[in-house]
């Protein structure tokens, strides 16, 4: 039997987009460890170092994935995958041959121009979809990614021992090299005529009303990652067991494993009952999942919290992705993508300097009460902005 379109691209991209998570978190487990044997000794050259590496690719992927997704809406889908997925390995592979930090730094500058794989595969599989399939398409999709984030740490410890550090670069640069490849022979695009390229000069004043979604996403990623620089200090507090570096490894899956079970569950409810109705319920109930963490002083409270932050920020992902493509212009949807990747980058860069910077001045407890009344404002927002209310459930939408 004849397996439709949209559901054999979705198959493709999910091995790809897996393939690129896996790969990209593949060195974090080790980059200061790498950092080190570049000639970085003192500790605290160490971190500073480490930070600056770390959030030097969010930099330029957040002013770069606009422009990559304005030039998709004129060029394809398609080849901003190959650009972003060939760029990357080049990149990654590379690093594995730098000789001082400096070197290293300014790959990963580089390489958050070339990124946005991930992003892209989202806007080609929402333009490939149903209507009424695409909230339950694009949350599958995104466990894709989300499985390979969770697996990519575990292997890159593994792999460091085995390969060295430089080694764990070249085998990182080969996995984004073969889904690159995957995409390169198995994912077909309808080309984009010369009359569609004409039409892509809408102008940017249609995207306004996606501003909302944007600010959303943003506070998505800050939410997850504004914890991420002291997430293992914060369950050295509380738990004063063995294996903490295991414990805390624990801590920061737990979000990625429910964040499996809520994406593309709560993406097939909002393709039934609206993605803004989900948005908000995901937005309200991952501000509060910060309070059992917030007042965790077991082990089994803070793990109880992170499950549930992963499950509903999980939620919030294939809606807002959904809301982008139903309010977005379908001449300029790649440019939306774009834009609403640039969000999701810029939240991953500062989720951890609003989470370190809280935790340093106020206690680290302060950053759970700071996230969840930055979420509760962002969802006042989205149930007052009159653009989202006057939203139908996607289904309805193509029914007309």
């Amino acid at each position: 039997m004849c397996i439709e379109k949209w559901k054999r691209t979705l198959y493709i991209l999910w091995l790809a987009n897996f393939c690129v998570a896996a790969g990209t978190s593949l060195i974090i487990p080790f980059l200061p460890l790498y950092i080190e044997s570049l000639g970085v000794h003192s500790e605290t050259d160490i971190a500073h170092w480490s930070s600056w590496v770390f959030a030097a690719q969010f930099v330029t992927s957040f002013v770069f994935q606009p422009v990559w997704g304005a030039f998709a809406d004129r060029r394809g889908r398609k080849l901003m995958l190959l650009r972003a997925g060939f760029g990357m390995g080049v990149m990654t592979t590379l690093m594995g041959l730098v000789h001082a930090p400096w070197e290293l730094l300014l790959l990963r500058f580089v390489n958050g121009v070339f990124s946005g794989f991930i992003s892209m595969a989202v806007s080609l599989q929402a333009s490939v979809t149903p209507p009424e399939k695409t909230g339950r398409a694009l949350g599958m999709l995104q466990t894709g990614s989300v499985s390979g984030s969770l697996i990519g740490p575990l292997v890159g410890g593994v792999l460091a021992e085995a390969l060295g550090y430089h080694g764990v670069f070249f085998f990182t640069g080969a996995m984004l090299i073969v889904a690159s490849l995957i995409v390169l022979v198995f994912v077909h695009e309808n080309p984009v005529t010369q009359k569609e390229r004409q039409k892509q000069k809408a102008s940017w004043h249609e995207l306004v009303p996606l501003w909302p979604v944007f600010l959303a996403t943003f506070m998505t990623q800050l939410a997850m990652m504004s914890i991420e620089p002291i997430v293992t200090i914060f369950t050295r507090d509380i738990y004063h067991g063995a294996n903490l570096s295991i414990i805390a490894g624990l801590v920061v899956a737990t979000s990625g494993i429910a964040n499996l079970i809520g994406t593309p569950t709560l993406g097939r409810l909002g393709d039934k009952i609206g993605q803004r109705k989900v948005l908000l319920f995901a937005l309200v109930f991952a501000a509060l999942s910060f309070i059992p963490q917030a007042i965790a002083h077991s082990l089994g409270m803070l793990l109880l919290g992170r499950f549930c932050l992963g499950l509903f920020l999980g939620g919030m992902i294939p809606s807002l992705q959904v809301l982008v493509r139903k309010l977005a212009p379908v001449n300029i949807q790649a440019t939306a993508f774009g834009w609403n990747s640039s969000s999701m980058f810029l939240g991953n860069l500062v989720g951890p300097l609003v989470g370190g910077s809280v935790a340093a001045a106020y206690g680290i407890r302060s950053v759970f009460y700071i996230t969840l009344s930055l979420l509760l404002a962002n969802a006042a927002v989205v149930a007052l902005n009159r653009k989202l209310g006057k939203s139908e459930p996607v289904g309805h939408v193509a029914s007309k």
